[in-house]
């Protein structure tokens, strides 16, 4: 990919002339640094660079993957897992550092809102990457038994030598481990006793390499385990891939969250309580609102229809009769007459273009997008496409997901128990 290409060979200059990417600043207070997968930071960046195209088509790929997950999420035909197991092949977007154990042991691990509970690889794991956790080294480590009520919140749970074991799928991966406990570290922050699933078998190549923290709202989240410490509130800033740095921060707890900012309010799905839901009522392109069938925005508890703000997937996805709506009326403005395609990418340019604004208008907050969270470009600028997409037609898709592209450099604050998201610009590369 000509852009990652492009970033790396930034970074490289950039160490060379002694500009430090920042790998070593510290996390402090409650605040994380978060990384994008293609930080130098980041052990998670592809080995191999690959074409802009074929990157931007594999990335793609991957989040038809991930809609399928969470449309199979909202139809309630998933259970609430201790390593919420999204049906796909995907690396990680974001990943953070997390310390566990005493003395503590450091993970970069990937952070999902739409996930509900942390699981990590641990020694003596068959087939899992080279980093694990040594349990052996942890004083305070433990394994949860059978009769531990967080054992009937897992997966398949079986009883070994008194041991919780969960079982489960991870995309083309299957993972086994046991339901343990131990000190985990956010920032400076030590959290005594988090329960986590401790891996011992994996197969495949989908299953993220340091393991997974899930930000949703089930029992055995991050929210739910640090609710004394965080009060189910916490925000991010995603930084752009096209950053040299890639680092962005998680600010967990209410301290130090923005004061002007707006706010809509959080809804929840009873198939799906975990997931972040938002009441989108329109949508405008430039100055115009887009004629969309209600039927496409409406909230619908009883079918899980609605729309999430979502991290783990990578461009905005629109139910069909959305997507074309907007598209249609993007064309319209840009009024260039010769649009191609690139693979899922149904409005791209290979000539300069000037992009109209377009805003999610939301139920007491309109977020207006600048053309950084639109367009994608190669590096030498001769392809340029809109950053979203249909949601895919291979499922019953009743979800519109607001994606981690269209949040970058936006600080998004998730305020559970007063039920509203709120957004602001903030430019966090």
């Amino acid at each position: 990919m000509k852009t990652q290409i492009f970033c790396l060979v930034f970074l490289f200059i950039s160490v060379a002339k002694g500009l430090n990417p920042k790998c070593d600043i510290q996390d402090h207070g409650s605040t994380l640094q978060v990384f994008h997968i293609y930080s130098q930071c980041s052990p998670l960046k592809p080995s191999k660079p690959l074409s802009w195209e074929e990157d931007m088509l594999s990335m793609l790929a991957k989040d038809q993957a991930r809609l399928q997950y969470l449309s199979s999420l909202v139809a309630g035909k998933s259970v609430v897992p201790v390593a919420s197991g999204r049906q796909i092949v995907q690396s990680p977007t974001y990943i953070v550092r997390v310390k566990i154990g005493t003395p503590s042991q450091t993970m970069l691990m990937a952070m999902d809102t739409s996930n509900d509970a942390a699981w990590i690889p641990c020694n003596g794991c068959i087939g899992c990457s080279s980093k694990v956790f040594n349990t052996a080294k942890s004083t305070t480590f433990n394994t949860l038994d059978c009769h531990a009520a967080q054992c009937k919140q897992v997966p398949n749970p079986t009883c070994g030598r008194s041991a919780c074991i969960f079982n489960m799928t991870y995309g083309s991966s299957s993972i086994a481990g046991n339901l343990s406990r131990d000190t985990v570290a956010l920032a400076t922050d030590p959290i005594p006793s988090y329960t986590f699933g401790c891996l011992q078998k994996t197969t495949g190549k989908s299953v993220p390499q340091q393991g997974l923290l899930g930000l949703g709202r089930g029992p055995l989240s991050l929210l739910s385990q640090t609710q004394h410490l965080y009060k189910s509130t916490f925000s991010y800033c995603l930084p752009s891939f096209r950053s040299p740095n890639f680092s962005g921060s998680l600010r967990l707890g209410p301290k130090g969250q923005p004061i002007r900012i707006k706010y809509t309010q959080l809804l929840k799905n009873p198939r799906r309580p975990s997931l972040y839901f938002v009441n989108l009522i329109g949508i405008r392109v430039g100055r115009r609102v887009v004629d969309i069938p209600p039927k496409a925005l409406a909230f619908n508890p009883s079918t899980g229809a609605g729309t999430i703000f979502d991290s783990g997937t990578v461009f905005t996805r629109l139910v069909e009769p959305a997507y074309v709506a907007v598209r249609n009326a993007f064309r319209r403005r840009v009024k260039v007459a010769n649009v191609t395609s690139l693979g899922g990418f149904d409005t791209c340019y290979t000539v300069p273009i000037v992009a109209p604004t377009i805003t999610f208008m939301f139920t007491g907050m309109n977020v207006t997008l600048p053309q950084e969270n639109l367009l994608i470009h190669s590096t030498a600028g001769s392809i340029t496409c809109l950053a979203m997409a249909s949601a895919p037609d291979n499922v019953n898709s009743v979800l519109n997901v607001i994606a981690n592209m269209q949040q970058q450099n936006h600080r998004v604050l998730f305020d559970v128990p007063n039920s509203r998201l709120g957004v602001a610009r903030e430019r966090c590369t």
